[in-house]
Formats: structure tokens, C-alpha cells, sequence
């Protein structure tokens, strides 16, 4: 049933009064040759009003002369009647058409960049580094490789301990985690200067004395 109303409103539908002391008889009829007729009200002994597809009024209109009933079309429904309606206002759906498909089409590109977790690390250095890898503003997102940047950011930055990208709607979000930095390391083999933090005095045992190498001969 719901699959004929909706076809119906496709094709345009009629709703009509039928006027006369023999309704009954007209409504059997139309069931009786399978004419599809809905939202049937009765408003007095004498009138009915119903829905009925534009395909089969031709029909209901011999159906009531013989039923000697009055059929009226009180109103004209569906995307027919509608499009009927606004076809004068062709350029402005038109353009109502061109913004649609402008609005669908740049939402599969990106129109920012966010960045965030970054501390020592600044925010525009990262987004120079994102765009040397291919993820910049105005790119399609079906040519972003998101698995592949972070694999390349991670190799080639020391001071990247993590990083996430996340592309939704128009925005891609970049999440870091920055790397602790590594402390100097100190080549045992050098030649340096032992200063003691206590005096000679607190000495137990052997105390060895120091020379700074530029002090030996």
C-alpha cells in the first residue's frame, strides 16, 4: 500500500469528491477493476472524498456516470503539480543546484589544518612539514594517504615521539606527542677536570690528587 502512495506521488495524484446517492456502489466499482483509491472520508451520506492517481481518473469518470455520482478534483498533488508550479523559476533552481553541488563538492577537499600536543615544537613547522608530505590546504581527501605521512614524519623527525592524523569533514586533525629530548652524551676517552664537592679534610682513606692535563709537562 505504502509503495503504491509513494509511486503515486511520483506520478502526480488527484484529490476528488464524489458527490451522490450511490458512493457505495462507485467505490465497490473501482475495487472491483483494481483502480487504487485512498484516504477515503466520508463527509456526509451523499459525499466521500479520496485520493486517486492521475493514470486512473479517465476511468473513475465513467465509473461515476454510471454510478450516477459527480466526481470533482478539489486539489492537484505530487512532484508533477510541483515542478509545474516553480517552473518559472527555472534560473532559480538553477543556481540553487549549482550551490548544492559547489557545497558537496568542496567538502571532499581540505580547508584546515589543526594541530595539536605540539610544545617546543611550533605549530607552523609542522604544517610546512605535513604539506612536504602531500597533506595541505585545498587537497582531495581521496589523495591523502594518511598511514604513509605519519609513517615519512616519523622517520625523518627525531623530535616526533607519535602522531595521529584524523580526516573529518573539511578539517584534518593532526595529533603529536613530542620526543624527550636525548642528553649529550660524553666520550669517555676526553680529558677533563674532576672537581671534588668536599673538602681534603673529609678524605678517608687514600685521596688522590687531580691535575688538569693543561698543568702537566
Amino acid at each position: 500500500m505504502y509503495v503504491k502512495i509513494f509511486l503515486n506521488y511520483i506520478l502526480g495524484y488527484l484529490n476528488i469528491e464524489i458527490e451522490g446517492y450511490f458512493v457505495e456502489k462507485f467505490i465497490n466499482t473501482c475495487i472491483a477493476k483494481n483502480i487504487f483509491l485512498w484516504n477515503i472520508k466520508r463527509t456526509k451520506s451523499t459525499l466521500v472524498n479520496c485520493n486517486i492517481g492521475i493514470n486512473n481518473f479517465r476511468k473513475v469518470r465513467k465509473i461515476a456516470k454510471n454510478s450516477k455520482c459527480r466526481v470533482k478534483i478539489k486539489n492537484k498533488k505530487g512532484l508533477p503539480f510541483i515542478f509545474n508550479k516553480y517552473k518559472k523559476r527555472k534560473i532559480f533552481f538553477f543556481f540553487l543546484f549549482i550551490l548544492t553541488a559547489s557545497i558537496i563538492s568542496l567538502s571532499n577537499f581540505i580547508w584546515n589544518i589543526d594541530v595539536s600536543g605540539n610544545v617546543n615544537i611550533s605549530k607552523e613547522e609542522i604544517v610546512r612539514s605535513l604539506e612536504q608530505e602531500g597533506l595541505k590546504i585545498g587537497k582531495f581527501k581521496g589523495k591523502i594517504n594518511a598511514k604513509q605521512i605519519i609513517s615519512k614524519m616519523r622517520l625523518e623527525r627525531n623530535d616526533l615521539a607519535w602522531i595521529g592524523i584524523e580526516l573529518k569533514g573539511t578539517n584534518a586533525i593532526v595529533k603529536i606527542v613530542e620526543a624527550d629530548k636525548k642528553p649529550d652524551i660524553i666520550n669517555e676517552e676526553d680529558y677533563c677536570n674532576i672537581v671534588s664537592t668536599k673538602p681534603r679534610s673529609y678524605c678517608k682513606g687514600k685521596c688522590f690528587k687531580w691535575y688538569s692535563p693543561s698543568k702537566r709537562r
